[in-house]
């Protein structure tokens, strides 16, 4: 469970733990399942849908021997409202509901004794239809829709506007279905030990982190809930990061410290506290200067629409490390092979890079 975060990974990040980077890794390959199923072809006619039916999904996408079952695919519906005269635009810019991932229930018994608990798995793909790509701009804030209250410093917990309407539009909703399969498993098996792990990159790790704090929510028997994040950009303000705690909920954000991705949107604030508290060893310029600024500055700051704030723990690396990747390169930086890499050579703040890391393809 320490694994999972139940001591916020303390002393497990640098140096980094071996079983840790394991476990990160291996969640990381749910996720590029979640890319390698995805129809990304818009000439297709099943663009946008899973390539794969569910019970070869894993082993189809390059993932065999999981132990893991899926028992559901998940869809995310875009509530950006089209202006009539787009509607002749080729279907693939008109998309607005996609397959964005599964969930998927460890089956297997050795696996089971191995991790202490039976594990449930939500991965989530990143960013891939042009509705999605608009929802990515919503950048404002906007307050949680219900169950929230206004607990904590500023205007209460606010989350990215875009990233929540993704999770919540739709007749059949990303949460909805969420919900709905959580409970089922719940009822299925409740009287076990129980542990749910959500991961994603990019959009997938910003949907992940609203998943885990509706499931914490919305179920008062809800297990250890746990996000693994890759690459995810900000996704609200600090009250939100603070009911994230209060819920029990543990985050681990890999950061490539070359990805702008990690670097919005908006305007971070971080206090010197959250910086100790997120393991972090490359403070950001912004956040960097907007922390010494004078305390009636940085509540104005906070209180603006613009005010995001950093959540859980934090696993900092950097491809200026790996001779493999070019640092440069904004989308390569970005790319979740990248991080895979990354978290697989990176040792420690003082031996950022081990030679023996597997180049991933990044030729």
């Amino acid at each position: 469970m320490e694994y999972q975060g139940l001591r916020n990974w303390t002393g497990l990040l640098d140096p980094l733990d071996e079983n840790l980077r394991r476990e990160i890794l291996r969640y990381g390959q749910f996720v590029e399942a979640a890319y390698q199923s995805f129809d990304f072809d818009p000439s297709s006619p099943t663009y946008a849908t899973c390539r794969f039916p569910r019970s070869t999904l894993l082993e189809r996408s390059g993932f065999p021997g999981t132990g893991y079952r899926l028992t559901k695919n998940l869809r995310a519906t875009s509530g950006i409202q089209l202006p009539s005269w787009i509607e002749k635009a080729p279907s693939w810019v008109t998309t607005q509901s996609s397959w964005i991932g599964y969930v998927a229930v460890c089956q297997d018994k050795e696996e089971i004794s191995r991790l202490g608990r039976r594990d449930i798995v939500i991965s989530f793909r990143g960013t891939a239809t042009c509705l999605e790509w608009l929802e990515n701009l919503q950048v404002t804030l906007t307050h949680l829709p219900e169950g929230s209250g206004t607990h904590g410093s500023g205007s209460g917990p606010m989350v990215e506007s875009g990233f929540l309407s993704l999770y919540t539009s739709g007749t059949h909703s990303l949460r909805d279905m969420v919900r709905n399969e959580i409970s089922r498993l719940l009822q299925s098996y409740g009287d076990e030990p129980l542990s749910l792990t959500i991961t994603g990159h990019s959009l997938g790790a910003a949907l992940a982190i609203l998943t885990a704090y509706d499931v914490k929510t919305t179920f008062n028997r809800a297990p250890m809930v746990t996000v693994i994040s890759f690459g995810g950009p900000r996704v609200g303000n600090r009250s939100f990061g603070e009911l994230l705690e209060r819920q029990g909920t543990k985050v681990l954000r890999i950061v490539n410290s070359d990805d702008l991705i990690t670097k919005l949107p908006g305007v971070v604030v971080v206090d010197k506290d959250e910086e100790d508290r997120c393991n972090s060893r490359n403070v950001e310029t912004a956040t960097a200067l907007t922390s010494t600024l004078p305390g009636w500055i940085q509540k104005r700051v906070e209180d603006t629409p613009w005010a995001y704030a950093e959540v859980g723990q934090e696993l900092r690396l950097s491809s200026r490390y790996s001779p493999y990747v070019n640092s440069i390169n904004v989308a390569t930086c970005h790319e979740l092979k990248t991080y895979l890499h990354l978290v697989d050579g990176f040792v420690s703040s003082t031996c950022p890079f081990r030679e023996t890391a597997k180049r991933a393809d990044l030729h």
